[in-house]
């Protein structure tokens, strides 16, 4: 019960992931009170058999019939989560799905800044080399141009409005590549998301729901088995 507490301190109701950390620490460490309350009660049931454990003259001062209370009062909250738990964790899965659809556009501007500046950057290059035809000519012919980009400039000298034709197309071609690689991270980072959010809701809503029968099962069977003994 202590732990629960830590669990609790500081509080962050507005804060939907610290309610779902919490919810899922409480609940994965909810097996420990009720242990010990079946320990304890399996004691006290042990001990009035062989009648070790005095009557009391008042429940209020009665050990098990607090234990009981506290089992209840948890399997009334082990079943709030319970239902309450699916709706979050909807609620933060679309919250994470909106946050990969923002990073996806996100990857797109920058995608589309970069492909500018890598045209611009290309033209000021091909600007440079073709402006003295003769160097130009020379680099060719001593071979510090390759083959192809040697066609490309030759082709670029001669027909100078290819020159946009080509940035244009290698920017498409790349932008394409890019647009791709970036829907496909997209489309797995959802699928992580909907996977996640339906392992988490169901296996803490079980869990959740099985703590719930627990502390019921031991808190309704404690308080009625204490008031027919009060009442014989």
């Amino acid at each position: 019960m202590l732990d629960f507490l830590v669990l609790l301190i500081p509080p962050d109701l507005v804060n939907r992931q610290w309610q779902l950390a919490t919810t899922t620490q409480i609940v994965d460490r909810g097996i420990v009170p009720l242990v010990g309350m079946a320990l304890l009660m399996a004691g006290f049931w042990v001990d009035s058999n062989i009648g070790k454990v005095p009557r009391s003259n008042s429940l209020l001062i009665d050990l098990r019939f607090w234990t009981c209370l506290l089992a209840s009062v948890l399997g009334v909250v082990f079943l709030l989560l319970a239902l309450l738990h699916p709706n979050n964790v909807r609620l933060g899965s679309r919250e994470a799905l909106q946050q990969v659809t923002a990073e996806a556009g996100q990857a797109e501007t920058q995608l589309e800044e970069r492909i500018s500046q890598e045209v611009e950057q290309r033209r000021s290059q091909l600007g440079v080399l073709l402006q003295d035809g003769d160097e130009l000519e020379r680099a060719i012919a001593d071979g510090q141009i390759g083959g192809e980009q040697a066609a490309l400039l030759q082709q670029f000298q001669s027909d100078p409005n290819s020159i946009e034709q080509y940035l244009q197309q290698q920017a498409g071609e790349f932008q394409q590549q890019a647009q791709t690689q970036i829907g496909s991270q997209r489309e797995e980072a959802e699928r992580r998301v909907r996977i996640d959010a339906w392992k988490s809701g169901l296996r803490i809503s079980i869990s959740s729901l099985l703590l719930a029968g627990g502390y019921t099962v031991i808190g309704w069977t404690g308080l009625r088995r204490l008031l027919s003994i009060r009442g014989a």
